[in-house]
């Protein structure tokens, strides 16, 4: 399984929002993202800056006089993907600025790669931007180089990604996530409300808010109004008139407090929640909270107060000391939640975590049949629940429109990972943005096909 997937990579920035040519003599500096949303909102304040600078963005390799490669350093396979990555760009470009997650090893990089440029940490803006200007000087004109207000975006326009925090307190022994961007640090309520304002007057119709740990946002503010500032975050982006989408919530008790807003329709009522296991002793040995049950009466309770809400969770399999029994309270646990969006890793070593150092670690083939397993018992889960949906009428947010037909996504499928919704008649008229109804028509594992309702049609268009 790819750590980093294809569409997360805008290899180059092909979907920056720069349409300005380049002028002659411009400095131009490509960009290959990897790994999660959150370093994709990393890849785009460093390319924003280099825009305010006076450089292009080149969509090519051999368009650029310097790549940067924002790398992923969460599994060891991310890392041996962001290092192949950095190769390529090497071969094909030769002057490369590593960052993100795996500069955080340096000695990882320039043993693998010795001729990068530089190697650069996790958020570490000012010293990327120091090694651009060491390798690709600036030449700005005030006259012509001119920054789009919303900044470069290396989404789609009408969907953008809202990082709310950095770091994160928790200290999972399987993850190095603190190690690499430290502790939970949340951005000011104004600077996240600016943001997100820009964001939809410049036409983004969807806000995808991400931080490590999303419902203790602003618990780090010794001097806070609210105790839980993500409640009155969460309403005040609901006035905005865009959906809102909110990712990596751990399920504290105050959640509980958030779904009134799904309710109301404020917010989409949409939670992704990383659970990992179920069994409280492979909790425990995950330094995660062991309430599996107590989780199973919160899930009760968001859906007595949201009957709606569409719950998405990932999940490990094979964790060091997992027994057949443990994985099988999983199995009978997932029964019980039936959640709507399920994703599953392999267990894997990653250096610098503690949990590398556990006892009776599960065979690899054992972990890959408890793997399939999972995602056979999830996937019939999820099956069922699409099958329901037939019949139905539901929002749909149209991601993209071809030849063949429209992409869209229902208020209960995030951009990457979760389905879509595919509508291939009477498309003609849609565009990327538009917000339409569609009635149900068909559904497999994962994805729905539909029509457009045209006489409940809704369609706020991103076209001027």
């Amino acid at each position: 399984m790819s750590q980093n997937p294809p569409d997360l990579r805008p290899d180059l920035a092909p979907k920056a929002r720069i349409a300005e040519p380049n002028r002659p003599g411009q400095p131009t500096i490509g960009m290959v993202s990897l790994g999660c949303p959150k370093a994709l909102v990393d890849s785009e304040r460093i390319l924003t800056r280099l825009r305010a600078e006076g450089y292009a963005i080149s969509p090519d390799y051999a368009g650029a006089e310097a790549v940067i490669v924002n790398t992923c350093g969460f599994l060891d396979s991310a890392k041996m993907e962001s290092l192949e990555a950095i190769g390529e760009a090497l071969n094909q470009n030769g002057k490369v600025i590593v960052t993100g997650c795996l500069g955080a090893e340096p000695e990882a990089i320039t043993g693998t790669h010795p001729t990068v440029l530089a190697v650069t940490g996790p958020q570490q803006y000012e010293q990327v931007l120091d090694a651009v200007h060491a390798a690709v000087p600036p030449s700005p004109d005030p006259y012509i180089d001119l920054l789009p207000a919303s900044g470069v975006s290396l989404t789609p326009r009408h969907y953008s990604y809202l990082k709310i925090s950095e770091g994160c307190n928790h200290k999972c022994k399987f993850c190095i996530i603190p190690d690499m961007r430290g502790r939970l640090a949340s951005r000011p309520h104004k600077a996240v409300m600016r943001e997100a304002e820009r964001l939809v007057d410049a036409g983004v119709k969807e806000l995808l808010v991400i931080s490590q740990d999303t419902s203790a946002y602003g618990t780090d503010w010794k001097d806070r109004d609210d105790k839980f500032p993500i409640l009155p975050l969460a309403r005040d982006l609901g006035s905005l008139g865009a959906w809102v989408r909110m990712h990596y919530v751990y399920p504290y008790p105050h959640v509980r407090e958030m779904i009134p807003a799904m309710a109301e329709g404020l917010i989409l009522p949409y939670l992704d929640i990383p659970f990992q296991h179920a069994h409280p002793d492979t909790l425990k040995r995950m330094a995660r909270p062991a309430a599996a049950a107590r989780t199973l009466d919160e899930i009760a309770a968001w859906r007595a107060d949201c009957p709606d809400i569409t719950l998405r969770s990932t999940f490990i399999v094979g964790y060091p000391g997992e027994t057949e029994a443990e994985f099988q309270t999983l199995l009978d646990w997932l029964d019980e939640a039936q959640l709507d969006r399920v994703g599953c890793f392999q267990y894997e070593n990653v250096a610098g975590a503690r949990s590398n150092a556990l006892p009776d670690h599960v065979a690899d083939e054992v972990k890959a049949e408890r793997y399939h397993r999972f995602m056979e018992k999830s996937q019939a889960i999820s099956e069922a629940k699409l099958q329901a949906k037939v019949g139905s009428r539901l929002e749909v947010i149209v991601d993209e429109v071809d030849a063949e037909g429209a992409t869209c996504r229902t208020k209960a499928d995030a951009p990457e990972i979760d389905g879509n919704l595919f509508v291939d008649e009477g498309f003609e008229g849609l565009s990327a943005g538009d917000i339409v109804t569609v009635e149900v028509d068909e559904a497999s594992e994962y994805d729905l096909w539909g029509r457009v309702n045209e006489s409940g049609q809704t369609n706020f268009s991103t076209q001027p």
